[in-house]
């Protein structure tokens, strides 16, 4: 018996590379994963500007302690002036 290595016509050509799907879905997968990649990398990123940008906001600024200390004295002088008001 002779073993014949010829591609029979009735057998479709496997042009999958072996893992069973068509090539033309490897593609599309790994094209869909690519995006899903690189949305989750920018998301990443810009979670990680953000965070940095609002952790800068919470550093002592000697302007804003400076205006809070303006308003504690004008909220103590309005309360002085409730309390000497006749009535």
């Amino acid at each position: 018996m002779q073993e014949s290595t010829a591609v029979r016509d009735d057998m479709p050509e496997d042009k999958s590379g072996g893992n069973g799907a068509p090539p033309e879905r490897d593609k599309r997968l790994a094209r869909a994963l690519m995006f899903v990649g690189l949305a989750a990398v920018s998301a990443g990123v810009a979670y990680a500007l953000i965070r940095a940008a609002l952790s800068r906001q919470t550093a002592d600024d000697p302007t804003a302690e400076r205006i809070a200390s303006l308003i504690e004295e004008a909220n103590r002088l309005l309360k002085e002036l409730d309390e000497k008001k006749p009535g």
